[in-house]
């Protein structure tokens, strides 16, 4: 053996050696473990690990050992015979670690089922004890919570404002709340109400059959409107829901039903829609405005410089006039698109409503020609200062009382009165007129945009629907009452704040 390979050799046998220690010794610490905890399927796949690792170790290092002392002897050519072998038994012997390997896999989800299995019958144990310990204990408690729970449901039924109603799946009332007698108006005793059936209330019986056939089909029926008939014989509209209770015996199933009064909220519906309807034509006004407006600026310009070169006799300055005409008209309407898209909050101040009053009115008189029609001021001393803008504010009577002189026509009377409501929480703002009055088919849509009875070239649509979101915005209320022939009333509603209550916008 040459010096040179002498380190080497050294590692080799050295390591070789030191293989079969370290793998010996890990068998000895798993084994430690395993007595430690014997039931745990961890060790046992550590300790057959370790086994076939300790097998491939032995193997490998008796052949690094043999080759090394075949060498030293010159006996390479028995090396060369016994090198596959040597190879094949390590192969080997880590085909039975990996096997060692997959067979834990399979072992080790068995063993986590049976621990799974194991946690629970020893909580099912555990709880059985504490039942047994405490079986008298529970009941009580169960029994208390029942009847809490019975109380706190009966209070419900009692203090609904709602109707609920228990019935038989005939029909026959079992059981209704206050609200429910109220709502029908059965103010005899509870025991008459009792021997009803709930069919009789509805004004038309091919409804109850439906909603009766719906709960026996599907087992409950949601938000369906009825009209049902108060003992008073008045029609109430109503939405009602219902649900089958399955009784404990054949025979027990009852009906519960939840009845609501929705007149209010279709009125809310109707402002919801009208609201939705003004905010999705706003948002179209403004693109359409804003897409116009610099086109219709850019022409007035130029007719406006072109005006300058030419005589004022001649056919084409009276075009350019009739062209400067026409888009200043375009850009009054454009003008009133924007106003009205436009969604800025009120810059709110406490403002006397009269002095706003008057100066609308001395405005219409110097630039309206309403000369000939008579305008009425009916101001009461007791309304407060009022929290508006005054400038939108100033915008809605302007618009209010430019409507009332158009329709007085050539002679007429307007009255503006100022009041408060009976509960005093809002001040009565009124514009009157003794006009030719509104068409009954045309007062729903009086608020919406574009709408408008006057001729062509006289009106846009929309200053009523721009006054309506200014009212709105201030909280307040716009209604109309009108009579044809006779005159029209518009009510304005502005809440009352007091002036140590300012309302930040």
């Amino acid at each position: 053996m040459s010096m040179s390979f002498l380190p080497i050799w050294i590692v080799d046998v050295v390591g070789s050696i030191l293989m079969i220690v370290f793998s010996l010794l890990c068998i000895r610490l798993t084994l430690l473990l395993k007595r430690r905890d014997p039931e745990n399927v961890v060790w046992t796949y550590l300790l057959w690990v370790c086994y076939g690792l300790t097998c491939f170790a032995v193997s490998r290092s008796a052949g690094h050992l043999l080759k090394q002392l075949l060498h030293m002897k010159g006996f390479e050519d028995i090396w060369l015979t016994v090198q596959p072998y040597s190879g094949a038994i390590n192969t080997l012997m880590f085909v039975v670690v990996a096997a060692i390997t997959l067979f834990f896999q399979r072992t080790w989800t068995i063993y986590q089922g049976i621990v799974r299995d194991q946690n629970a019958l020893h909580k099912t144990h555990h709880e059985l004890l504490y039942l047994n310990r405490n079986l008298e204990e529970l009941v009580q408690e169960r029994t208390q919570e029942l009847t809490v729970s019975e109380k706190k449901y009966r209070r419900i039924f009692e203090a609904s404002r709602d109707m609920i109603l228990v019935t038989g799946t005939d029909g026959k009332i079992l059981d209704l709340n206050p609200a429910g007698r109220e709502m029908l108006k059965c103010c005899q005793r509870e025991t008459d109400i009792l021997n009803r059936y709930f069919a009789s209330f509805f004004s038309d019986d091919t409804q109850w059959k439906r909603l009766l056939n719906e709960i026996e089909s599907m087992g409950f029926v949601m938000s369906v409107e009825a009209d049902l008939k108060r003992l008073d014989g008045a029609i109430m509209k109503s939405l009602i829901s219902a649900g089958l209770s399955r009784g404990a015996i054949p025979g027990e199933d009852t009906i519960h039903f939840l009845v609501k009064d929705i007149e209010q909220r279709r009125l809310m519906e109707q402002q919801m829609a009208q609201a939705d309807k003004l905010a999705s034509i706003g948002e179209l006004s403004s693109g359409i405005a804003h897409e116009i407006n610099n086109p219709l600026g850019i022409i007035l310009g130029y007719t406006q410089l072109l005006r300058r070169n030419e005589s004022p006799n001649t056919e084409r300055h009276n075009d350019l006039v009739t062209i400067e005409k026409h888009v200043r008209s375009c850009k009054t309407i454009v003008e009133d698109l924007l106003n009205f898209a436009r969604s800025s909050p009120p810059k709110k101040e406490f403002t006397d409503l009269h002095a706003i009053i008057d100066d609308v009115i001395a405005f219409i008189h110097q630039h309206a020609g309403a000369d000939h029609v008579e305008i009425i001021r009916d101001y009461s001393p007791d309304i407060p200062p009022a929290l508006v803008d005054k400038e939108k504010i100033r915008q809605v009577l302007i618009n209010l009382i430019m409507n009332a002189r158009y329709a007085v026509g050539e002679q007429g009377n307007i009255t503006l009165a100022t009041g408060l409501d009976v509960q005093g929480d809002h001040i009565v703002l009124t514009v009157s007129d003794t006009g030719h009055g509104i068409d009954p088919d045309d007062i729903s849509r009086i608020f919406d945009p574009f709408f408008t009875t006057k001729p062509t070239g006289e009106g846009t649509g929309l200053g009523l629907s721009v006054s309506y979101g200014i009212i709105k915005n201030h909280g307040g209320e716009i209604a109309v009452d009108s009579t044809p022939e006779k005159g029209t009333v518009f009510r304005v509603l502005l809440p009352v704040v007091s002036e140590n209550h300012r309302i930040s916008e």
